[in-house]
């Protein structure tokens, strides 16, 4: 099963309504956007990604920790959605001590990033470009947070599984090779065995005149 890794998802907005809630919007993630991982690889996620995992149970967290809930998609109080721009978020902050810290240092400007927790279910890799292009086409978010320092955190995970490609791709090319090399070495055989038929039916025939 493939790790969790994190990504910087985009700017949070805060916005109150007239009963006083208020909700954290911005989005998760955006589609196909070429993004610098490290310098490593660059990544995007097809539209779709997400299309599975909106649909389970969720958290928002600050700074990803597990004991600061912010919302959860189970309780309506955190709620995905896709649209043709990402995976778009809302989460009603809590009327906590947490909560209303959050509320403050968002509407202040000292907090207004988020990061998305993932795991890569299907992906594609191009690797004729340089830096390689990873396509997430399917992915799994067991969380979201808004976060103090927003960070490419995690990237190992991915250059494993870049590794991981090349090294099947690297197999794939051995394998051609070795069927090309067996090919051909069948190949020698029914032509020699084709060859000294022949030759044998030649002498057959000088001996029979």
């Amino acid at each position: 099963m493939s790790e969790f890794e994190k990504r910087i998802a985009q700017k949070v907005e805060l916005r109150a309504d007239e009963s006083g809630t208020k909700t954290l919007i911005g989005y998760a993630a955006v589609f196909n956007s070429a993004t610098d991982i490290g310098g490593y690889f660059t990544e995007q996620i097809a539209p779709g990604a997400f299309a599975d995992t909106i649909r389970g149970d969720v958290r928002c967290l600050f700074n990803h920790q597990s004991g600061n809930v912010l919302g959860r998609t189970k309780s309506g109080t955190l709620r995905l959605s896709e649209d043709g721009h990402g995976l778009r978020f809302e989460v009603d902050l809590p009327d906590t001590v947490l909560g209303r810290d959050v509320g403050t240092l968002v509407s202040r400007g000292d907090i207004s990033g988020c990061s998305f927790d993932f795991r890569a279910l299907k992906q594609s890799w191009d690797d004729t470009v340089d830096p390689p292009k990873r396509t997430l086409e399917k992915v799994d978010i067991s969380e979201i947070s808004i976060v103090t320092f927003p960070a490419y955190a995690d990237t190992t995970v991915g250059v494993r599984s870049l590794e991981a490609v090349r090294a099947e791709a690297e197999e794939a090319r051995a394998e051609e090779k070795r069927r090309a090399e067996n090919a051909a070495a069948a190949a020698r055989r029914v032509a020699g065995r084709r060859a000294a038929t022949e030759q044998k039916i030649r002498g057959i025939r000088q001996d029979a005149s």
